[in-house]
């Protein structure tokens, strides 16, 4: 494997975790909520979901390991908010994949245009 393969799969692997921990969508909702309304409690963050305290709380593990969020201690609550550099390598990695689309249509274009 070249050296510049290996490094587009080490990206790949990289950003696996951050796509498996969005492609969720009560993950999805409370990250835009984080990015909505600030940091937030595991409390507050229940307040209008679909779902448990408990449902939450598995989520916002779920996206800390992705890296995505990170929580602190205030007396007794658990207070989440986003992690922005992790975000930013998500639309990093979006904006490489529709790069690579970008010139991939105009391969084709190129192609069926050049055809007799």
């Amino acid at each position: 494997m070249t050296r510049s393969r290996a490094a587009a799969v080490k990206k790949l692997v990289d950003a696996a975790p951050l796509f498996a921990a969005l492609g969720d969508p009560t993950r999805l909702q409370i990250v835009v909520r984080l990015c909505a309304a600030g940091p937030q409690s595991t409390v507050r963050l229940t307040d209008g979901a679909q779902v448990t305290r408990q449902a939450v709380t598995k989520h916002l593990h779920a996206l800390a390991e992705a890296g995505l969020v990170r929580s602190t201690r205030d007396g007794r609550e658990r207070i989440w908010a986003i992690q922005p550099r992790r975000l930013s390598d998500v639309s990093r990695y979006l904006d490489e994949i529709s790069s690579q689309w970008d010139e991939a249509i105009g391969r084709l274009r190129a192609f069926v245009e050049d055809e007799p």
